[in-house]
């Protein structure tokens, strides 16, 4: 398993590498200067100027990037020209906002997913089967800052149930002691009941967003899955010995069944983190999408640049913990790496 690990952390290498060329020469691509955003309207062509030599942006870009490599190596991605704080400092404060929201909306879509596509599986062309269909349909269809919106009007506006989306606690409460970052994690640790339920009830709407994103692929991935697995002989088998029906699908049927759905889950996961973006811009959650979308409009390079990377470290993380779990289920796997 040790080299298992090993072997895909140096494949992953040359993938990053690829991401930091790519990434530094898009982001030079982008129109605008960032030297006028920041200058202002107002400003001279000779202020511009004086800028563009303080921010280096009138060197030739091959030494841009041979500067900006030696920054990488010594782990400073820069600093952020529209807050003024370091990248990494930026990154390290928001990141774990990105990260609860991403987790529990992912907790909520396989909460809901995996049921109904083991139900769907065992009960075909039955009436859950088609609630499958429909539910999955809908996931797949509805842009996911159109869903966040619909919930916004109908549980904050109409209904009243929901706190105002704005950030991850309400204004009358204070962060708990930061530990985690993970303001669920920390309340709890800090015995604060009142700022885990503040904080719940701010993530439930946005949790709820990417869950219903994110529904379609795992719901159709175990239905399918389990089909398979259920018309397999060993599954014959152990209901023909007298097993239970919970015993034969759950532990049977659901255990060899579960390699697709993990794999699905680890793309789902990293298409969150696309998604995370919107969703944090509708409900002004204080994350690294948002953060990257207000680079974005300043053209600011290094924040652009530190989320990128951020992004690909976390896809190959998300691999490698995919691969490990590969191993764990299934032990054919581990043997044959």
């Amino acid at each position: 398993m040790l080299m298992m690990v090993v072997k895909r952390m140096l494949i992953a290498v040359p993938s990053l590498i690829g991401v930091v060329i790519v990434t530094f020469l898009l982001t030079r691509a982008l129109p605008g200067d960032p030297a006028a955003y920041f200058a202002g309207p107002a400003a001279t062509k000779e202020a511009i100027e004086q800028i563009r030599v303080k921010l280096g942006l009138d060197r030739p870009l091959y030494v841009q990037f041979i500067r900006y490599v030696g920054d990488l190596a010594r782990g400073d991605l820069g600093n952020s020209l529209t807050t003024g704080q370091p990248v990494g400092y930026e990154i390290k404060t928001r990141l774990p906002a990105s990260a609860e929201l991403t987790l529990l909306g992912l907790l909520v879509s396989m909460a809901i997913a995996v049921p109904l596509g083991i139900l769907a599986a065992t009960r075909p062309n039955s009436i859950i089967d088609h609630v499958c269909r429909v539910v999955s349909t809908a996931g797949v269809s509805l842009p996911v800052f159109f869903t966040g919106l619909i919930l916004i009007y109908v549980f904050y506006y109409l209904l009243g149930w929901a706190p105002a989306p704005l950030g991850r606690l309400d204004v009358f409460f204070s962060p708990p002691p930061h530990v985690t970052g993970f303001y669920l994690v920390d309340s709890l640790i800090a015995g604060d009941g009142e700022v885990f339920f503040a904080s719940l009830k701010q993530l439930v709407l946005p949790a709820l967003t990417l869950g219903i994103f994110s529904l379609a692929p795992i719901a159709r991935m175990t239905r399918a899955s389990m089909l398979a697995v259920l018309a397999s002989d060993f599954v014959r088998t152990a209901r023909a010995s007298g097993l239970t029906p919970f015993t034969v699908i759950v532990t049977y049927a659901f255990r060899n069944a579960m390699l697709p759905v993990v794999t699905t889950l680890g793309m789902v996961f990293s298409f969150l983190l696309g998604a995370n973006v919107l969703v944090e811009k509708v409900f002004a959650w204080p994350g690294i999408g948002s953060f990257a979308v207000e680079a974005l409009i300043a053209s600011d390079f290094a924040p652009l640049q530190g989320f990128v990377l951020t992004m690909a470290m976390m896809y190959v993380a998300l691999n490698l913990l995919i691969d490990v779990l590969y191993g764990l289920i299934n032990p054919r796997v581990r043997i044959e790496a």
